[in-house]
């Protein structure tokens, strides 16, 4: 068996990858490279330039290789990488008759949990949301913002006091609204320096939300493991990562207790399997970060499967439009669902979803989705001060 076509599609506000080979088994994956697919399916292309007349069952091989090729990593690179190796188990397990997590060891649970995003620009928004996400069966919501979800085209400012006293108000105003028999997620999207997220963090511990994601940014390892020493909430972040050696780093440092890896950004599969053992090793538990399409969601169910350190991955809803419609740079609204884009989707009951048990990672894409629904870039957008500075949101 050999690979015949690579073949990057731009779908939507997606970036997939299909792998065919000469038997006619067909392989898909996806890219996690968000605002740079275009240069993620560049870097698509010219991997398949290797990949053309290889076995595609040499999967590790293939992966080392394109990833040491120059040594250069970054987003739009490890996205397209991603999307090649999700691919290739994909065909792997169709080949052997068997879903991917069989060839991984097989399954450790039955179903996964998930956390539902609940948003809102206002506080009453937000809170109804809440309790219909738990009226309908969902035990941990996510993608909270105790800052709200605002628009980045508006200027930002607000005084300290009144900057975190809200935001400490609000997430007591979440615990009331749900009680405890929901799990709080808070969502800061790296908009805090050390400082301001370590007095949020302190303020709130009496709310008992399970972990504060992302509350600075990515870049220094040391200042998000000061945050950890400091608070006793627990700490989740990853979604920037793009290599395993990132997630060792901070876990060395104490810094999280939570690593998000996105199995679309971190080199597919074969790196997030790989980062789920870490954190096994390392007593570090694991939430997928898989705001993507229904193709993310199967290559992040096979991993949950397999890795006795996953927590939970977090669900946006299959009848939703992506989420860069939703909360990105954009108000384009094309009316395209996620489920538009796939032949299937995944089950969700209880707050916990089903795992797959077809062949590959149990999802392909719809058949003419490329020209149904043509591809829509998402434009660059970064939200300034009142000031004309810019500021993390």
């Amino acid at each position: 068996m050999k690979i015949q076509e690579v073949k990057p599609l731009l779908i939507n506000r997606y970036l997939f990858v299909e792998i065919t080979t000469d038997t006619g088994l067909k392989g898909v994956g996806e890219s996690g490279a968000w605002g740079f697919l275009d240069a993620s399916k560049e870097a698509a292309e010219l991997f398949g330039e290797y990949l053309i007349g290889k076995d595609p069952l040499t999967i590790e091989h293939h992966w080392q290789y394109l990833y040491r090729c120059w040594h250069f990593r970054g987003a739009a690179i490890m996205g397209a990488l991603s999307a090649v190796d999700i691919a290739l188990w994909d065909i792997a397990g169709q080949h052997y008759g068997v879903p991917v997590y069989e060839l991984l060891g097989g399954k450790v649970r039955n179903k996964a949990r998930v956390y539902y995003h609940v948003g809102g620009r206002t506080n009453e928004e937000v809170i109804e949301n809440l309790k219909e996400a738990k009226e309908e069966g969902f035990h941990a919501v996510g993608h909270l913002s105790p800052f709200l979800d605002s628009t980045r085209s508006e200027p930002y400012f607000e005084p300290y006091s009144k900057k975190i006293g809200d935001a400490v108000d609000r997430v007591y105003a979440f615990r009331e609204a749900v009680g405890r028999d929901v799990d709080l997620c808070l969502e800061l999207h790296r908009r805090l320096n050390p400082a301001e997220a370590i007095s949020f963090s302190k303020q709130i511990e009496g709310a008992l939300p399970m972990f504060l994601e992302d509350p600075t940014t990515p870049d220094n390892f040391d200042s998000t493991a000061m945050i950890a020493a400091r608070t006793t909430i627990p700490i989740a972040t990853g979604e920037r990562f793009n290599s395993l050696q990132d997630f060792a780093m901070l876990m060395k440092r104490d810094g999280v207790a939570y690593i998000r890896p996105d199995v679309c950004m971190v080199g597919g599969i074969t790196a997030a399997k790989k980062i789920s053992a870490l954190a096994e090793a390392m007593d570090v538990l694991v939430v997928p970060h898989s705001p993507l399409s229904p193709v993310s969601t199967a290559a992040c169910l096979q991993i949950a499967a397999v890795s006795p350190s996953f927590s939970m991955f977090e669900y946006t809803g299959d009848d939703k439009p992506a989420m860069s419609e939703r909360y990105g740079s954009t108000s384009v609204e094309q009316g395209v669902r996620k489920k538009d884009v796939v032949t299937r989707t995944f089950s969700c009951k209880d707050g916990f979803m089903e795992l797959p048990d077809t062949p590959g990672i149990g999802v392909a894409l719809a058949e003419g989705a490329a020209e149904k629904y043509p591809y829509s870039k998402r434009h660059i957008l970064t939200r300034v001060s009142t000031d004309g500075s810019v500021i993390d949101q």
